[in-house]
This record gives C-alpha cells, sequence and structure tokens, in this order.
C-alpha cells in the first residue's frame, strides 16, 4: 500500500517535470526591457554577432557585454515592447521594440540550442525613424 502510494505521489510529478522546459528568450527580454548588459550576457554563447547603428561584427562574450553596455549607457532604455517570439529550427526568437531616450530601435535577437540550453547567437538593433 505504502509504495503505491508513494508512486501516486511521485508519478504526477515525474510527467509534469518531463514537459515543463526552461524558456531562456523569456530572461534575454526581460534583461532588454532593464537595459542590463550583464544580465544579457547571462544567455550569450563564446561568441556573438552584434549588429549596432553604428558598427557589426561577431564578438567574444567579453567584448559584446562592453559594447552592449556603452550601447544601454549612451540610448538610456526604457522598455522593450516584444511584437513577436517563436521557435525557429531547434533555437528561438524575439523580435521587438527597445524604447529608449535617444529613440526607438527595432531589436531581434537569435538563439541556438547548445547543449541542453539556448544561447544568443546574434542581436540586431536597428534605428526607427
Amino acid at each position: 500500500m505504502k509504495q503505491l502510494f508513494t508512486f501516486l505521489l511521485i508519478a504526477p510529478l515525474v510527467v509534469l517535470t518531463a514537459f515543463t522546459q526552461k524558456n531562456d528568450i523569456d530572461g534575454v527580454i526581460g534583461a532588454l526591457r532593464s537595459g542590463n548588459a550583464e544580465e544579457l550576457s547571462r544567455y550569450f554563447d563564446d561568441n556573438v554577432e552584434l549588429t549596432l547603428p553604428d558598427k557589426s561584427d561577431n564578438y567574444s562574450r567579453a567584448q559584446a557585454v562592453l559594447i552592449l553596455r556603452d550601447f544601454f549607457s549612451n540610448n538610456s532604455v526604457s522598455n522593450f515592447e516584444l511584437k513577436h517570439k517563436g521557435d525557429n529550427g531547434g533555437g528561438q526568437f524575439c523580435i521587438g521594440t527597445l524604447q529608449t531616450k535617444t529613440g526607438n530601435f527595432r531589436t531581434t535577437v537569435f538563439m541556438k540550442l547548445k547543449g541542453s540550453r539556448q544561447v544568443v547567437k546574434q542581436i540586431r538593433f536597428q534605428a526607427i525613424e
């Protein structure tokens, strides 16, 4: 009887855990909303492609943090308005508008599955006129 009771308690937990998936894109969206380069870097791959209005290149994680920190401090972030997010070929993406005191930027983030987690491979900021 104890074994049956234990099984009935544990089985639903195992089933629910199997269907629970951490959604890393939501963490990225939260970091964009706050303009926090360090928080955003928690999701970076070893190298990240950054496209900013004045530069575009592949950067190491450390370089990307410095560049984004500078970008966020020069364009004080007030909000990130999510337009769309989804899955694409084993990865995740989101598209939205980064609202800053100096103007708005169409922002696109692409993530890719690496091991057991999603990592940011590319971020694009395009000025909206």
